[in-house]
C-alpha cells in the first residue's frame, strides 16, 4: 500500500509540475491542459495536484512498512 501511495503521489507531482510549467512557459506537456472541463482552471488544478502529491507522500510515510 505504501508503494502504491508513493506511485500515485509521484504521478500527481509530475502532472502538477507539468501543468505549472505549461502555464508559465510555452511547453505543451502534461494532461491537465488536455482535460476539457478544466478550461480556465488549469493553474488551480495543477496546484491542487501538487498539494495532493504532498498529501499522498505524507500518507505513504505514515504507513508502516511491515
Amino acid at each position: 500500500m505504501k508503494q502504491l501511495l508513493e506511485l500515485l503521489g509521484f504521478l500527481a507531482l509530475v502532472q502538477g509540475v507539468a501543468g505549472l510549467v505549461h502555464e508559465f512557459t510555452d511547453v505543451h506537456w502534461g494532461l491537465v491542459q488536455r482535460i476539457g472541463f478544466l478550461d480556465g482552471y488549469e493553474l488551480y488544478a495543477s496546484v491542487a495536484l501538487v498539494v495532493l502529491a504532498i498529501a499522498l507522500f505524507a500518507a505513504a510515510e505514515s504507513r508502516r512498512s511491515g
